[in-house]
């Protein structure tokens, strides 16, 4: 290994050493702030970007791009024992996501429900795929006439580089334990038992996506798969088409939501929910970088680039 390589990885591996240690005694801060003043509040719950698993890390630049699953479930529940908060708006503007992350947020949803506090959804510039998995879980949905939505589908990618690999002449081996375990790698062409392995999969998965979609917009299944081929539409083809209740802005759908909410007044009291990111977490996003890089470093210069099994997406 060259000698650069190695005098790289030692300082990339003191660091996370150090990085490890630190953030072992750097606690997380949470914190809850309000707007207005009343007895009774609306929990404000955001999912800006697109929608990923596991928790919200940020790095020294900033927080992570997207929005953490676990960073929305936390909100979640804090405005579902908050017995001052009396319903819920729930903000989105995502392009979609994980379904894992997606499903996971929607259960969440679903124990605010069954507590008895309604959940208003206001649309932002875009709430399409996994995005609007979650809205249509909302009891009432606003949108802006251009908003963009809908877009109720999955897909699954992958890219088989063997031609290219043949014309400069590398040749890649693979020592594996089933037939299966390098399925959609990109240096060999899928089977017909790979394609028709992973249709099903993506299949059960627009079947779960169809029925949320129907089942929390009062709608005939037929009728939500009639428009679930992917089709991106405005705010207003989708409230003609009884995927949103009404046009309206963030305020209409804030003050909507104090009305169902019980909450009597002409501004809306707003309660909101955080986790910050505390230097644990932006240790753990520098750290999690890091590896990546290392990673990436190691594979390149020695053993050659891992390949890995992308997740299906509802984006």
């Amino acid at each position: 290994m060259d000698s650069k390589i190695k005098k790289w990885i030692m300082v990339m591996l003191a660091v996370l050493v150090i990085s490890a240690a630190a953030a072992g005694f750097m606690p997380e801060w949470k914190k809850t702030s309000a707007i207005g003043k009343g007895k009774d509040y609306v929990a404000e719950i955001r999912i800006d970007g697109t929608i990923y698993g596991g928790p919200r890390n940020g790095t020294l630049l900033g927080a992570s791009e997207g929005v953490s699953s676990e960073q929305v479930m936390y909100e979640m529940e804090q405005a579902r024992k908050d017995n001052r908060v009396k319903g819920v708006l729930l903000r989105i503007n995502s392009p979609g996501g994980s379904t894992g992350a997606t499903q996971e947020i929607a259960e969440e949803m679903d124990k605010i429900k069954n507590a008895g506090k309604p959940i208003v959804v206001s649309m932002g510039d875009m709430c399409a795929s996994a995005g609007y998995w979650l809205a249509s879980k909302g009891d009432y949905v606003f949108a802006n006439p251009a908003t963009l939505t809908g877009s109720i589908g999955v897909y699954m990618d992958y890219t088989n580089v063997e031609e290219l690999m043949g014309k400069l002449g590398v040749k890649n081996e693979k020592i594996k334990s089933g037939a299966h375990k390098d399925i959609l790698s990109m240096y060999r062409p899928m089977t017909g038992d790979e394609q028709k392995m992973l249709q099903t999969m993506v299949d059960d998965i627009y079947r779960q996506f169809v029925k949320t979609v129907a089942d929390g917009r009062r709608l005939e299944e037929s009728r939500v798969r009639s428009v679930a081929d992917g089709r991106i539409l405005t705010g207003q083809q989708a409230l003609e088409l009884g995927l949103v209740d009404a046009m309206g802005n963030y305020y209409d759908a804030l003050n909507y939501a104090g009305g169902v909410a019980g909450i009597e007044g002409d501004s809306v009291p707003v309660k909101r929910y955080s986790v910050g990111t505390s230097w644990k977490n932006i240790l753990a996003g520098e750290m999690d970088s890091a590896v990546r890089s290392l990673a990436k470093n190691i594979s390149d210069n020695i053993w050659g680039t891992f390949s890995q099994t992308p997740a299906p997406s509802v984006r």
